[in-house]
């Protein structure tokens, strides 16, 4: 049995949905709404779960795991269909690579626990708050948008749908909800619209998810 622990805007949490519904797998959903009751992945019952107090964790059976990248990976050798890796080692290094610089080096800075330290702890307006975002995405929209140049085809590695894709759609997500232009990135923009022709990338949506109207 597959439960997943979720929160609609996260996007880590957006990256294995997304595998979940290419790979046609069914799992049981629990949200963890991040902002409500100071946020309830503080909670004890969840933070013993998972004492990051983060969002995604994945259940399945007696194993209990977090990281959205090593949830996927295990998803994806667990259940071999629709692969999210390619076979050969310095493509998938490639991909890898692609997946890392979104996941660790873009997203750790336009995290909710670090804006809610920039307002709460550190004071800074609204504004500023904005401005860091915006400043980030485009460097590392900027970096790998040549990055995408050497690799891409119809999406960020080739012609087939890998791990980096699953990355690239809710950071791209991010961008646009925070009034990133675009216009830069054609490359970025070209995957990001041929991902979203997929029913999988439209079922992992944010908005589509029950606990986005709470």
């Amino acid at each position: 049995m597959l439960t997943l622990y979720t929160y609609w805007r996260s996007s880590a949490a957006y990256r294995v949905r997304i595998a979940l519904a290419l790979k046609g797998l069914d799992a049981t959903q629990i949200p963890v709404h991040l902002l409500k009751d100071g946020g309830q992945q503080r909670a004890e019952p969840y933070k013993a779960l998972n004492p990051a107090q983060l969002v995604p964790t994945l259940q399945h059976d007696s194993l209990t795991l977090n990281q959205s990248l090593a949830i996927i990976e295990y998803l994806d050798a667990v259940y071999p269909q629709q692969p999210l890796l390619p076979e050969d080692p310095a493509t998938a290094a490639v991909v890898r690579a692609l997946a890392l610089d979104i996941a660790c080096d873009i997203h750790p800075l336009n995290n909710l626990r670090v804006l809610q330290y920039l307002t709460g702890t550190l004071g800074v307006s609204e504004q500023q708050k904005t401005d860091w975002i915006q400043h980030w995405l485009r460097q590392g929209f900027a970096a790998l948008e040549q990055r995408l140049v050497l690799t891409a085809g119809l999406y960020c590695v080739g012609d087939q749908v890998t791990l980096a894709d699953l990355c690239l759609v809710p950071q791209v997500y991010n961008a646009l909800r925070f009034a990133v232009d675009l216009t830069p990135y054609p490359q970025i923009q070209k995957v990001y619209q041929q991902c979203l022709l997929l029913p999988a990338f439209n079922t992992a949506a944010p908005e589509q998810q029950p606990d986005a109207q709470n």
